[in-house]
């Protein structure tokens, strides 16, 4: 197993992936208001008490805050960092009025809450472009041309030679396509269609439960059936083929998260397999340790998680102010603010009940507490 990293790398990896995220998924929301004419009062990059800042010609404070997990634009009008909106002041003139988010159609105050998320899921889309661009996209028939010992598809019948069409009525077009559908199901039997001889024959394939380890001691569950893919070509592509190819890697990865956390609810896996800001920083270091290439890709693969995050419709969060939108849009009337307040404060108790969740979950794994 590979050292770890140092205690300082670790730190120096956690703050280079966290606060450029946190940077252009606020930015996002900064500048969409920006387009609306919507002012912002401030601008922060983590929580908490001010450590630095400075006003800009907006008249919007920018400043880094204490506790670095996380970040906020807090627009005239919002009674606080939430955004939850101050009671109605009666007395502000219609200009006034034009510059708070409170006082905008729907549509723009969706748009410039959606554009946090979608900020970041650019940034993925952009490294996994960038990454097709140079090395190109791999390209392997979905034709089995071999076995594993012990192979769960073997025993199920599948032969050499079979083309997998469809796993779990999903089709498949290429082997990485195979991977997707079965990595994830772990200890679940799989519907999995294939075609030979010009018929198609459908099979129940058991996908073993197969724990793998990487240099630094790191644990993964992974669903295997056993197969191996036959010739496979790295494939040149050019910039708008790189950034379709981006789209779709980056729609696969939030399906299998859509995925894995059903799977926690059901119990097919682990809570334990939740990791808060302690592990993406022990992740965050052994990247960088590894390289910028491994590096880069690890930050496209947390920004797709802030993202997805994001879009849940929790209260406190971007989809929580989505869904508040929703009813309004149903009821033609905002929510009452005591009912919003409610709301809100239910939503930050359990981001913070997660949080502290997720960070003993963190450091129950570390060696020094006997994970």
């Amino acid at each position: 197993m590979a050292q770890s990293p140092s205690i300082f790398l670790t730190i120096a990896a956690f703050l280079l992936v966290l606060g450029p995220l946190v940077l252009v998924h606020e930015l996002g929301h900064l500048l969409v208001a920006r387009i609306f004419g919507i002012r912002a009062d401030a601008f922060s990059i983590g929580f908490g008490k001010e450590l630095t800042g400075w006003n800009d010609r907006h008249g919007t404070r920018w400043k880094l805050s204490a506790w670095p997990l996380g970040g906020y634009v807090q627009f005239a009008g919002d009674l606080n960092a939430s955004s939850l909106p101050a009671a109605q002041d009666e007395t502000l003139s219609p200009e006034e009025r034009a510059g708070m988010f409170q006082f905008r159609p729907i549509w723009q105050r969706s748009l410039v809450v959606l554009a946090g998320p979608l900020t970041n899921l650019f940034v993925a889309i952009a490294i996994f472009a960038a990454f097709n661009l140079a090395y190109g996209r791999i390209e392997s028939s979905p034709v089995v041309a071999g076995f594993s010992e012990h192979s769960p598809a073997e025993a199920a019948g599948i032969r050499i030679g079979d083309r997998v069409v469809a796993v779990e009525g999903n089709t498949i077009g290429s082997f990485d396509d195979i991977r997707e559908r079965v990595v994830p199901f772990a200890g679940y039997d799989l519907a999995i269609l294939v075609e030979r001889g010009g018929r198609q024959l459908p099979f129940t394939v058991h996908a073993a439960d197969h724990v793998v380890k990487d240099k630094f001691g790191n644990e993964s569950r992974i669903g295997l059936i056993g197969i191996a893919a036959g010739k496979i070509e790295i494939v040149p592509v050019g910039p708008v083929e790189a950034v379709t190819l981006a789209s779709r890697q980056s729609w696969g990865i939030m399906r299998m998260m859509v995925t894995g956390i059903g799977q926690i609810f059901t119990g097919h896996r682990s809570v334990k397999e939740l990791g808060g800001p302690i592990k993406i920083a022990k992740y965050s270091g052994e990247r960088l340790s590894m390289g910028w290439p491994e590096f880069v890709w690890f930050v496209a693969m947390i920004s797709i998680n802030l993202a997805f995050i994001n879009l849940l419709p929790i209260p406190a969060l971007d989809g929580g102010h989505l869904a508040f939108y929703v009813a309004e849009w149903v009821r033609r009337k905002p929510l009452g603010l005591r009912s919003q307040e409610c709301a809100f404060r239910t939503g930050v108790a359990f981001v913070l009940a997660l949080m502290l969740f997720v960070t003993l979950n963190d450091l129950a794994s570390l060696k020094l507490f006997g994970g």
